[in-house]
């Protein structure tokens, strides 16, 4: 007994020296903020104004219409032209960037994206006026509608191939069902124009369908297009699950252009493709392979997908197993929205878990509809397996709000070159990367699962401890990195990429408090481990709380003579509190400065949740430890 007690107070002297330094640390003021210029502040507290959608939202009748409702073209190129921008972007062949190692951290950046005007969502604009863009809509059966109108549009002119391309993962099999439930309309209604339209051609094959599905390959569920309806109804369900979790997206489209594209060309025929997914997909390098097919067919590519993460690859579903009924969280892809993130991937204590909306699609999905001269449908946010922070928030973004925070769409090529020319841009980069922790591992901090049993959590807590103290110093080294280029803020020309450095700031700024709070609690538990509530809880986890943790006169004591320290606990605490101004300052800066916006809504979601950490105990089902063993997971 004697020995291991022995050894446990090596450890807790071992915790006890690297927060005596860390004190030690606190004492040197970081006067990122002192020449913050003076703003109005609205508290967070205030009541949230409502948010309204960015762009108009497609309000279609979802009913089997008997009647052609569109508008003749020349009706409308006015608002065509009014509502329409357009911009020119170059075009590179295969990107080969080396800047990012991780291969499955495609991350989006942004550029103009084209929004129609005033009534020329609902209107048939002509072959070759719709220049390519973003909508919202309400569901499956208003983007569906819309498809369908832009193919009699385009088969008043030629004959049209369409390719369905069906995204295979299991994340998918809900909208599937719905899709199913819609499908049948598209093709009714097509029928009954077919006949009843005098504009089209009397022929019986003016509309050729092929339907696709793909995961890691794709099936070519229709063997060959076909004009019969029975068939096509037929096909879509037949669109199976890919076991494999991968969505080569960019692949899939490729081999359709390579497959239908120069045949569609000999018989005159317009090619048309509809790619139906709720990822960005896994093979992003890609894109621009897609974009000059697209581009070289001349064929739209019309997409029905989700919204993106805001500045983040990931989001993650629940899914139940069926054994146990036991909740698990699934990741996919589902951004961001800019060619590579404009946001830190850290949450202060591990890799971020929220689903914070951008009101953007993915950068790959919405610049090949942009390019093509076809549409992105962003579908609805609210989904009942999404989860993380924010993943029920059904808020709408203004659209003049967001107007000038459009994420760039040029290639990543021409992005990352555009980048490197601004020393601002360059710098939040790279602070970006080095607080990856998909990239660094040692950012990720145990949130769950620290042991009932003392020695066992201090074996626990001294692993946390140095993760912690060296999250902490690399923070530190993120905020000189951002302070140095702090005078370019002033000149530089996007309202984005200022949102960026102030919301990183912020961030940093909090989370270094966050994190001298965990080491503190961390402390605290080993000096004197606490009972739990419930005799059955097996574990403790930590949480965020509005009270600071502030160390006894019992810590500080010991440690003042251990260490020799000069300042007394009335000079810590109130150093800690001015740490926590500095932070919460920049937050409402965050939220005065960018209105209406996804930074001012995490800026706001940061300061609701506090600055202190404490430990609770909890019951874990320790059926959980079967994972890989009992439970087979599905790939989303």
């Amino acid at each position: 007994m004697k020995k291991k007690s022995r050894g446990i107070s090596v450890v807790g002297v071992s915790l006890i020296v690297h927060v005596a330094v860390l004190f030690i640390m606190w004492v040197i003021p970081y006067n990122l903020l002192n020449e913050q210029a003076q703003i109005v502040i609205e508290t967070f507290f205030s009541e949230e104004r409502d948010q309204e959608e960015f762009s108009k939202e497609i309000e279609l009748n979802t009913e089997v219409s008997e009647t052609d409702n569109t508008v003749a073209a020349a009706a409308n190129v006015a608002n065509a032209a009014a509502g329409t921008k357009g911009s020119a972007a170059a075009q590179q062949n295969i990107e080969t960037s080396e800047s990012l190692k991780e291969p499955e951290l495609f991350v989006s950046n942004a550029g103009d994206i084209t929004l129609p005007g005033d009534g020329e969502i609902e209107q048939d604009l002509g072959e070759g006026l719709v220049d390519g863009g973003m909508d919202v809509v309400s569901g499956y059966g208003p983007a569906l509608g819309r498809i369908s109108q832009e193919l009699l549009r385009m088969m008043r002119e030629s004959r049209v191939h369409v390719v369905w391309l069906f995204d295979e993962s299991d994340s998918m099999k809900d909208d599937q069902e719905l899709i199913r439930q819609k499908f049948d309309k598209v093709y009714t209604e097509l029928g009954i124009q077919i006949k009843s339209d005098k504009k089209l051609k009397r022929d019986a094959d003016v509309l050729w369908t092929t339907i696709w599905s793909y995961g890691e390959k794709v099936d070519p569920i229709t063997p060959k297009p076909t004009s019969n309806i029975n068939e096509i109804r037929a096909a879509i369900n037949k669109i199976s699950i890919d076991e494999s979790g991968k969505e080569h997206m960019c692949r899939a489209l490729i081999q359709a252009f390579d497959t239908f594209g120069a045949k569609a060309a000999r018989a005159k025929r317009k090619l048309v493709v509809i790619l139906v997914t709720d990822e960005s997909g896994d093979d992003g390098q890609f894109i621009e392979d897609a974009i000059e097919r697209a581009k070289r067919f001349k064929s739209p590519v019309f997409v029905l997908g989700r919204e993106s993460v805001f500045g983040y690859p990931y989001a993650r579903i629940r899914w139940k197993d069926p054994k146990y009924g036991l909740n698990h969280w699934l990741r996919i892809n589902r951004g961001p929205e800019t060619a590579w993130p404009e946001c830190l991937q850290w949450d202060g204590f591990h890799a971020r878990w929220d689903a914070d909306r951008s009101n953007f699609g993915p950068f790959e999905q919405v610049r090949i509809a942009k390019e093509s001269g076809g549409i992105y449908f962003m579908l609805p946010g609210e989904e009942e397996n999404l989860v993380g922070r924010a993943a029920q928030d059904k808020r709408k973004f203004d659209f003049l709000d967001m107007k000038e925070y459009q994420p760039d769409l040029d290639s990543r090529r021409n992005y990352e070159d555009e980048r490197k020319r601004s020393k601002f841009r360059t710098q939040i980069w790279n602070v970006i990367k080095v607080l990856n922790p998909h990239l660094d591992s040692k950012l990720n901090m145990n949130y769950n699962h620290y042991a009932m049993d003392p020695v066992e959590f201090r074996k626990q807590g001294a692993e946390q401890f140095q993760r912690a103290w060296r999250a902490m110093n690399l923070s530190s080294q993120g905020l000189a990195m951002l302070e140095e280029v702090k005078p370019m803020r002033a000149e530089e020309s996007s309202q984005r990429w200022r949102a960026n450095y102030d919301l990183a700031t912020a961030q940093l700024l909090s989370y270094r408090v966050r994190l001298f709070q965990f080491m503190l609690a961390l402390d605290k538990h080993v000096a004197s481990p606490p009972k739990p509530r419930d005799p059955k809880n097996n574990e403790w986890h930590i949480v965020r709380r509005a009270e600071m943790v502030e160390p006894d006169s019992a810590q500080f004591a010991r440690l003042k003579k251990l260490y020799k320290l000069k300042i007394e606990r009335e000079e810590l605490l109130q150093d800690l509190k001015e740490q926590q101004a500095r932070s919460r300052k920049m937050y409402q800066f965050v939220i005065a400065e960018h209105p209406g916006t996804p930074w001012q809504r995490r800026a706001a979601r940061e300061l609701s949740m506090g600055y202190g950490i404490t430990f609770i105990d909890y019951f874990w089902d320790p059926r959980y430890r079967n994972i890989g063993k009992e439970i087979k997971f599905p790939k989303p």
